[in-house]
C-alpha cells in the first residue's frame, strides 16, 4: 500500500503542475494536445446523442481508430452530459489503474517499497504515460490493458498455463486491444508464433480467435457503411502494400524506409532490443536448450517481433504514442531482468559491463525523453488551442450550420455543427479512394474536389493548402492566411488557410475574418 500511495502521489503531481501550466498558456482553457482528441469526443458526442456512429451528425463516417475508446466516451457523455474534459478524467482514472497494476506486479518481484516505487516511476515515464493522459485520447487504456495482460499472462505461465482466472484476464484483455488500437493485432500474431515455436497449438488457436473476432464483427459492420473493412484512419496512414506485383521491391522499401533508415523507430525500439539481446544471449550461454530459452523468454521474444511488425506495417512518430503499449510492456519483462539495479546492488554492473553501459544510456535516453514529453504537453496544447480552437470559435460565431472542407477536422466538428468534407480522408468516406493511392493526389483528386463541393454546395475551407499538393479547384477563392506564432509542436503546419467555395460569400466571409476577435498569437494576413 505504501509503495502504491507514493507511486501515485509522484505521478499524480506531475499530472496536476502540468495542467496549471497548461491553463496558463491558453487562457485558463483547458486543451487537449491533440486535434484527434476532438475526433473520438465528436464521434462520441454523436453516437450518444444523435445516435450517429460519425465526425457529423449527419452521416456514418468511421473516423475512430478506437472504437471501444469512443463507446466508452459516448456512455459516459450519455450519463453525464456533453463535456470536453471526461476524455481528460477517463485517462487519468486508467492511468490510476495502471498504476495500481504495475504496484501489484512489482510487489511480487521485489521485497521493500522503495524498489516497487522506482520500477513503477520508470514504466510511467518510459512508456511516457503523463503525455498520453493529455492526448485525451485511447493510448491510456491501451497501456492499461497491456500492463493487465503481461501481468495475468505472467502469473498464467508460472501455473504452467493452468490457472482459469489468469487465462481468463488475459484472454479478455486480448479481446479487447484489438478493438483499442487495430495494430495490437501484431501483438496477437507474435504471441500465437511463439506459441507454434513452442508447439502449444490449443493455446494458439484461442489467442487468434479471442482476439480477431471483435475486430472481424466490427470490421464486418464497418464494411457495410463505408465499403472498407477498417476505420479511414487505419486505410489513409497505413502502410500501402500493393497485391498486383513487385512484392519483393515492396518488402525491401518497407524494410528500408519504415525501420532502417526511420529514426524514430530507433528511437522507440533500439534500447528493448539490445537489452533484450543481452538477457536472451545470457541465457543462451548458460545452455538452457532453445525451448527453455524461448520459454524463459516468451514476452521478451514476443515483443521484439511486435515491435518490427509494427515498424513495417504501423508507424513511430516523434509523439511517443503508437508504442507505448510495447514500451511499458518491455519495462515490465525486462526489470526483473535486471531488479539487482532497483535493489541497489552493484554486482549487475561489476559483473556485465554491457549491461551497465545499456542502463546508463536507458536513464540518459528517460531524462532527455522526459524533457521533450513537457516540450510536447505544454506547447502542444497551446498550439492546438491557437489554431484548431480558434478555427472552432470562428466557425461556430459565423458559418455554425454550414458546409466546410478541412482537413484537420476534430476541434470544428466538435464544437460546431457544420457539414464536413475532410480532405485528409478521416471524416469522409469520398476521399479514401485518392488518399489510399500510392502515387498521392492527382488531377483527378482535384476535379473530384470541384465537382463535388459545387454540387453539393459547400461555403468555404479552411485548410493547409500544402497537404493538398498544389491540387486546389480553381473555382475556390482565397481570403485570408491564419498563422500562429512561436514554436510548433504538433500541428502540421503553423498557418492554415480560408477559401471562399461559394463566391456569394467571398466579400462577408472577408469581412468576418477580419472581425473576428483572434487570440493574440495569431496572425491574419489577408490575400489580395
Amino acid at each position: 500500500m505504501k509503495s502504491l500511495l507514493i507511486t501515485a502521489a509522484v505521478f499524480f503531481g506531475m499530472c496536476f503542475l502540468y495542467i496549471l501550466i497548461m491553463l496558463s498558456q491558453t487562457e485558463q482553457h483547458f486543451t487537449y494536445i491533440l486535434d484527434d482528441a476532438y475526433i473520438h469526443l465528436a464521434m462520441a458526442k454523436n453516437f450518444a446523442l444523435h445516435g450517429v456512429w460519425g465526425v457529423t451528425e449527419y452521416q456514418f463516417s468511421s473516423s475512430s481508430s478506437s472504437p471501444v475508446f469512443t463507446f466508452l466516451l459516448s456512455g459516459l457523455i450519455a450519463v453525464f452530459g456533453d463535456q470536453q474534459l471526461i476524455p481528460l478524467i477517463f485517462n487519468l482514472g486508467c492511468s490510476l489503474l495502471i498504476v495500481y497494476f504495475l504496484n501489484k506486479y512489482y510487489s511480487g518481484i521485489f521485497r521493500t517499497a522503495r524498489p516497487v516505487v522506482l520500477a513503477c516511476i520508470f514504466t510511467l515515464l518510459f512508456a511516457s504515460v503523463h503525455l498520453l493522459v493529455f492526448s485525451g485520447m485511447e493510448h491510456v487504456l491501451q497501456v492499461l490493458v497491456m500492463v493487465i495482460n503481461v501481468w495475468s499472462f505472467e502469473q498464467w505461465r508460472k501455473s504452467d498455463f493452468k490457472t482459469p482466472s489468469y487465462a481468463f484476464w488475459f484472454y479478455c484483455s486480448i479481446a479487447l486491444l484489438g478493438l483499442i488500437r487495430f495494430e495490437s493485432m501484431f501483438y496477437f500474431l507474435a504471441l500465437a508464433f511463439v506459441f507454434l515455436l513452442l508447439r502449444k497449438f490449443k493455446l494458439a488457436a484461442v489467442l487468434l480467435m479471442s482476439g480477431f473476432i471483435p475486430v472481424l464483427i466490427f470490421g464486418y459492420l464497418t464494411y457495410q457503411k463505408t465499403g472498407y473493412f477498417f476505420p479511414n484512419s487505419v486505410l489513409v496512414k497505413g502502410t500501402k502494400f500493393d497485391l498486383a506485383g513487385n512484392y519483393f521491391i515492396q518488402i525491401k522499401n518497407i524494410l528500408l524506409f519504415k525501420i532502417l533508415l526511420k529514426p524514430y523507430f530507433y528511437f522507440a525500439g533500439l534500447l528493448p532490443l539490445c537489452f533484450a539481446v543481452v538477457l536472451i544471449f545470457k541465457d543462451y550461454r548458460k545452455k538452457l536448450g532453445f525451448r527453455n530459452t524461448v520459454e524463459k523468454n516468451f514476452l521478451l521474444i514476443v515483443l521484439c517481433i511486435t515491435l518490427f511488425v509494427q515498424g513495417a506495417f504501423g508507424q513511430f512518430t516523434n509523439f511517443y504514442r503508437y508504442e507505448a503499449y510495447l514500451l511499458s510492456a518491455f519495462a515490465m519483462v525486462v526489470i526483473p531482468g535486471i531488479k539487482d539495479l532497483f535493489t541497489g546492488r552493484s554486482i549487475l554492473l561489476k559483473q556485465n559491463w554491457v549491461a551497465a553501459i545499456l542502463i546508463i544510456t536507458v536513464f540518459g535516453v528517460l531524462i532527455l525523453k522526459t524533457a521533450l514529453v513537457s516540450i510536447l504537453i505544454v506547447t502542444g496544447s497551446r498550439n492546438i488551442y491557437e489554431q484548431q480552437m480558434q478555427s472552432a470559435r470562428f466557425l461556430k460565431k459565423y458559418y455554425n450550420h454550414s458546409k466546410v472542407v478541412a482537413n484537420d477536422i476534430g476541434a470544428i466538428c466538435y464544437f460546431t455543427d457544420i457539414q464536413l468534407l475532410d480532405v485528409a480522408g478521416l471524416g469522409s468516406k469520398e476521399v479514401v479512394p485518392f488518399k489510399i493511392k500510392k502515387k498521392g493526389l492527382n488531377g483527378q483528386f482535384e476535379q473530384f474536389l470541384k465537382d463535388y463541393t459545387i454540387q453539393n454546395h459547400y461555403h468555404l475551407a479552411i485548410i493547409y493548402e500544402e497537404w493538398l499538393d498544389g491540387h486546389i479547384p480553381e473555382n475556390w477563392k482565397k481570403v485570408a492566411v491564419l498563422e500562429i506564432k512561436g514554436r510548433n509542436a504538433v500541428l502540421g503546419l503553423k498557418h492554415v488557410a480560408v477559401y471562399s467555395i461559394d463566391p456569394d460569400i467571398h466579400e462577408s466571409l472577408q469581412q468576418n475574418v477580419k472581425n473576428f476577435p483572434w487570440n493574440k498569437n495569431v496572425t491574419v494576413k489577408m490575400a489580395d
